[in-house]
């Protein structure tokens, strides 16, 4: 009997490499991958549906079921962030730790992608800054963004801003037009610190006045294990309606080859480990010892509480209608892993 041929879009990803380069094969499946930027991948998918399985954004996936949107999810999620701690502030603007954040611009690159939802969750819950005393501002433009392709119209009450069409996020935290912004690389601001000293005298200084609000990732990472049991995830895998109806097969053997595919990267890592990185063994302990040793669990039953908690965010945040149950969201046939 043939395979069945699916289109997958994926950025690279170490934990699903193995399935996407056909090391690993998701039984009676044969993918044809396409790599590509997740922000790119995302707008494609919610504005025209073209490929059959895709890596998507977890809260514009809520967004787009509880609209009625035809897909279904996989409990796959290999992309996990502490968002809250790649926030930067510009030291003139007051803010020395997340508190201060109170009554001032933040930045995020889009507001319902899923970063700015944890981030706004993990302020409002951890540090009792309330979403709605918070300036919100937005780096992408409406055509371009996920919220241009699910219809987003900020929440009421909410402070909500663009930055400039011809501006970004760091050469506007550079320039003190906004407080503090969520700049995912720390080397996107210093190749902005760096393009700007080239134009510009006194731009060194510029840099030196960005901080991280938090300097210790490792012990807010430490703090935040501690208090909620798991790691924010990012991104989640769909497969298209038309296909899942027709093919309800696919969605448990898709999840088999993710996790065979994830086991594969996990035997590899320590050898993957640059050799310039020379603490790279040290480092991957001291992670396993504030994390443990599988930061990516996979399935419903080991992501209850953030599955509980990603909901409940999209809800308060008024991102959806409703909090959305796991039973919307994912394939049957997975609904017990």
């Amino acid at each position: 009997m043939p395979k069945l041929t699916l289109s997958f879009i994926s950025a690279f990803n170490e934990r699903v490499e193995p399935l996407m380069n056909g090391t690993i094969k998701a039984e009676g499946i044969e993918l044809i991958p396409t790599y590509s930027h997740p922000a790119e991948t995302f707008w494609r998918q919610l504005k025209f549906g073209e490929f059959e399985v895709a890596e998507m954004s977890m809260s514009s996936y809520l967004i787009a079921k509880s609209q009625g949107s035809d897909m279904i999810a996989l409990p796959v999620f290999p992309s996990r962030r502490l968002f809250q701690t790649e926030i930067s502030y510009h030291v003139d603007s007051g803010v020395t730790e997340p508190g201060d954040l109170a009554g001032k611009r933040l930045g995020v690159a889009e507001y319902q992608q899923t970063a700015a939802l944890w981030i706004r969750g993990i302020l409002e819950h951890d540090f009792g800054v309330s979403q709605f005393k918070v300036h919100w501002y937005m780096e992408r433009s409406e055509e371009m963004s996920h919220g241009g392709a699910t219809g987003f119209k900020p929440p009421a009450g909410i402070s909500f801003n663009r930055i400039a069409p011809n501006k970004s996020l760091a050469s506007t935290l550079l320039d003190h037009e906004l407080d503090a912004a969520h700049i995912a690389s720390p080397w996107v601001l210093r190749a902005n610190a760096l393009d700007r000293s080239s134009r510009h005298t006194g731009s060194a200084t510029d840099w030196s006045k960005i901080k991280p609000l938090f300097p210790d990732r490792m012990a807010e990472a430490a703090r935040f294990q501690k208090q909620h049991k798991f790691l924010p995830v990012n991104h989640t895998y769909i497969i298209r309606g038309d296909i899942y109806e027709k093919h309800p097969w696919v969605a448990f053997n898709l999840y088999n080859g993710f996790v065979r595919a994830k086991a594969l990267a996990r035997e590899n890592l320590v050898e993957n480990i640059p050799s310039a990185l020379f603490f790279g063994p040290e480092y991957l302990n001291r992670t396993e010892e504030i994390i443990g040793e599988d930061p990516f669990p996979y399935g419903i039953k080991a992501n209850e509480a953030m599955l509980e908690t990603i909901t409940a965010y999209s809800y308060e945040q008024g991102l959806t209608p409703k909090k959305m149950n796991f039973k919307e969201l994912f394939a049957e046939s997975t609904l017990d892993l």
